[in-house]
């Protein structure tokens, strides 16, 4: 944001312990893209209102030094007016906390605009929360008794900005969505050779509790309850069963930040009492010899039922969402939870496997890794950008969430966060934005870009720039276009290129020129009669 106009330099802060190499410019610059009042002050309200808007929440550990300091800096009274902080109270109240404040104030995070996606977010969750189609899960009666008209959206990026909706803090039980972890502690422990010579990787194309094995006499994967139950009986085998729980439990806590998981026991006693078919497929896998030998098929059940009875919010599993974007590295504390090699391996089977008999249609429209769970819950991750969790009980025909998949849909409608997205790009022509890009980024540095590709003759950097929102019609200083210029050099593949995407055929530059009399002074004629012929494109596509 922008410093206010007040006539005064910002000045230099303090430099903080241990900042050897850093200059009173660096840190001015700190403060200079903070509002400040005429004398070169800051509020600590303007200061922590900044950080909010950014994503960036009063209760995340990042942050927690400069939010105790400013607790104990003098109150704001009618004698003294509005507290100001001074230069060196800011150096003060930021030397701890300096890297994530600097990067929020100068929109540098991994979502810069993210008062815009907090937007959509909300848009969404009101378009969204009128559907009341589905029903809640009745095979479990606990679960059949939950008020079905709850609903939930929660966001935590890699950069831990974060935002909810709903009934985001209330409580929820994983179920099918802790067998994200239990696979992880599995991959962690044993590695994948290990690991799936007992549980397979395919999808299986058949409901979740499906008395189904493969050719092998194995789960399909670890993504349906035959597989998690194996990923159960593979997870910490020397410890007693109440160390295992707590093992799983811990991880859940590690991943959301360090904030506590709870256990619902009534859960996971109704669903002990009619767990008929978990117990027909553990007795089926011990017939064929799936387990690993020594394995306690009873001790391994009520393990799996536990995993599924751990309670979390939409907030928390955001947030361990985020961490598994982020490479298994939890955003909020930097907690490297799991390698990123078994977090590959996980997203690879969530996108294949994660919603059931219905994964291969969520791949095709969503494109993204994710897991559900009949208690409603919805974990969405997308790669290097933000974790997603959605709840409302009311369930589809499959068992996933009915709000949670339109959540996806709308989303990968205004973005493009499909995983292949980075093919068909973002920009007026598909409807979609790049939430990657800044609120303010100026497009002059893409346009130079632009025309220097299209001189080149760079169709790939063009697609690029095309999907970073980059308009390829737009023209500089002197009105020329990359259309211009892939004329003038003879880049007859550049043309088709930007014809094909709806660029206007004959702008004219400051001169009065347009492509065609550049493709025709430099002698290019096949290109010349390609321009001439080419249709003016439709009204309505304008890049």
């Amino acid at each position: 944001m922008p410093a206010a106009k007040s006539g005064k330099r910002a000045p230099a802060l303090s430099r903080p312990p241990g900042a050897a190499g850093r200059t009173g410019t660096a840190d001015a610059d700190v403060l200079g893209c903070l509002a400040q009042d005429p004398s070169g002050s800051l509020s600590p309200d303007r200061l922590l209102s900044m950080l909010h808007e950014a994503g960036i929440l009063r209760d995340d550990p990042r942050i927690a030094e400069t939010v105790a300091h400013l607790n104990r800096v003098r109150p704001e009274s009618p004698a003294t007016g509005p507290l100001l902080l001074t230069a060196e109270e800011f150096g003060a109240a930021t030397q701890h906390n300096r890297g994530i404040i600097e990067r929020a104030a100068c929109g540098e995070l991994v979502v810069p605009d993210f008062p815009a996606l907090v937007s959509d977010l909300r848009r969404i969750y009101e378009e969204v929360r009128a559907d009341r189609s589905g029903s809640v899960a009745a095979y479990i009666p606990q679960l059949a008794r939950v008020a079905p008209d709850q609903f939930a959206i929660s966001v935590c990026t890699v950069d831990g900005q974060r935002f909810s909706i709903g009934d985001a803090g209330v409580n929820f039980c994983l179920q099918s969505v802790s067998k994200t972890v239990g696979y992880c502690l599995t991959l962690e422990e044993h590695g994948p050779d290990t690991v799936h010579r007992h549980v397979g990787r395919e999808p299986s194309g058949q409901g979740f509790n499906e008395l189904t094995f493969n050719k092998a006499g194995l789960p399909h994967n670890p993504m349906i309850n035959a597989g998690a139950i194996m990923s159960c009986a593979l997870i910490q085998r020397g410890l007693d069963a109440a160390d295992r729980f707590d093992f799983v439990a811990e991880t859940w806590k590690r991943l959301a930040g360090g904030r506590s998981v709870g256990f619902n026991n009534s859960v996971y006693l109704s669903e002990r009492s009619t767990a008929d078919r978990n117990f027909a497929l553990g007795y089926s896998m011990r017939e064929r010899g799936a387990f690993p030998p020594g394995t306690d098929l009873l001790a391994t059940l009520e393990f799996y039922i536990q995993c599924c009875s751990i309670e979390v919010d939409a907030q928390r599993l955001a947030i361990a969402a985020a961490s598994l974007a982020n490479a298994g590295v939890c955003p909020l504390t930097e907690d490297p939870v799991f390698s990123a090699q078994t977090v590959r391996h996980c997203l690879s089977l969530m996108s294949s496997c994660g919603m059931y008999d219905f994964s291969g249609e969520f791949a095709f429209t969503i494109g993204l890794p994710a897991k559900s769970g009949v208690s409603g819950a919805l974990m969405l991750v997308v790669p290097q950008l933000m974790g997603i969790a959605i709840w409302s009980p009311r369930l589809d025909g499959h068992g996933n969430s009915v709000r949670g998949i339109e959540v996806c849909r709308r989303l990968v409608d205004r973005y493009n966060v499909h995983t292949y997205d980075l093919l068909t790009g973002s920009g007026p022509e598909t409807g979609k934005r790049d939430p990657r890009l800044k609120r303010h980024q100026s497009v002059t540095e893409g346009i130079v870009g632009l025309c220097f590709a299209a001189s080149r003759g760079d169709v790939n950097e063009i697609r690029r720039l095309a999907a970073c929102n980059v308009p390829l019609g737009a023209a500089d200083y002197d009105g020329r276009t990359a259309l211009h210029l892939a004329a003038a050099e003879g880049h007859r593949d550049t043309v088709e290129y930007l014809l094909s995407k709806g660029v206007d055929p004959r702008p004219v530059d400051r001169w009065g020129g347009t492509p065609l009399d550049d493709a025709e002074r430099s002698g290019h004629r096949e290109l010349a009669r390609l321009l001439a012929e080419a249709p003016e494109p439709p009204a309505a596509a304008t890049e």
